[in-house]
């Protein structure tokens, strides 16, 4: 009797089989915006100066709890969703960004900016890890396009913050940046549909490994489903019928 061998049914296609432009362009417009408020901070500093008196040392002060949560903490949000993915995370860090610029417009001492600052760099270290993750998966195997895609948007953004705050922070004081939390609120509409459809794929990615796998272990040499019909076709082979 020749070796029977059974095989697992080949699992489904991955869950984004094409590049989904729809999912992209929501977050390059989403990192345009980020960028764009991201911006603003820098953008005025010389209002700050002024308004309130600080030196080279104060604005220096700024800038590190400014990069401190914009920068430093982008590797530990990207390693503890990269254990547990968080869809919604997105539109979350788009919420830090609009508390940070409601708070930096109505800051009326240092410590206040201070934790405005951060507050509005921590939105950005929470948007970019997992944003960069919807843009591979949105991709379909178009990573460089989607990656530049991806980014064209926050290049735009940080070229045009400061074009805005000089045509509408410094005509109107500390107090207009509040106008830009409604950049802040759209962001997170679009980042909340985004997530929902992050949420579906990645649901749909774990049984569709598990089938790939399950279909791994079938094609050992003798593992499996395998195995078990080759010990029995041998087992018929060899037994020794009763005198």
């Amino acid at each position: 009797m020749s070796e029977q061998t059974i095989d697992a049914p080949a699992p489904k296609a991955a869950p984004v089989a094409g590049t989904t432009f729809a999912v992209i362009l929501s977050l390059s417009f989403c990192h345009f915006l980020n960028d764009l408020m991201q911006s603003l901070v820098p953008a005025i500093y010389p209002i700050l100066k002024t308004s309130y008196g600080l030196d080279f040392g104060q604005i220096g002060l700024i800038t590190l709890a400014f990069q401190c949560t914009a920068s430093l903490l982008q590797p530990v949000v990207g390693m503890v969703t990269d254990k547990r993915p968080m869809p919604y995370s997105l539109a979350i860090g788009m919420g830090f960004t609009l508390v940070g610029l409601i708070l930096l417009a109505q800051a009326a001492s240092y410590p206040l900016i201070l934790l405005a600052a951060a507050l509005v760099g921590m939105g950005s270290s929470v948007f970019h890890p997992e944003a960069s993750r919807v843009a591979r998966m949105a991709s379909g195997g178009r990573y460089g396009l989607a990656q530049s895609l991806f980014q064209v948007g926050g290049n735009t953004g940080s070229a045009a913050g400061p074009l805005l705050a000089a045509f509408i922070v410094v005509p109107h004081g500390q107090r207009s940046l509040v106008w830009f939390s409604g950049a802040a609120l759209l962001g997170m509409v679009v980042l909340f549909q985004v997530g929902g459809w992050y949420a579906r794929n990645q649901a749909a990615r774990p049984a569709a490994k598990g089938r790939a796998a399950g279909r791994r272990r079938c094609r050992g040499p003798r593992s499996g489903w395998r195995s078990r019909c080759w010990w029995r076709c041998s087992s018929r082979r060899t037994s020794i019928p009763p005198a």
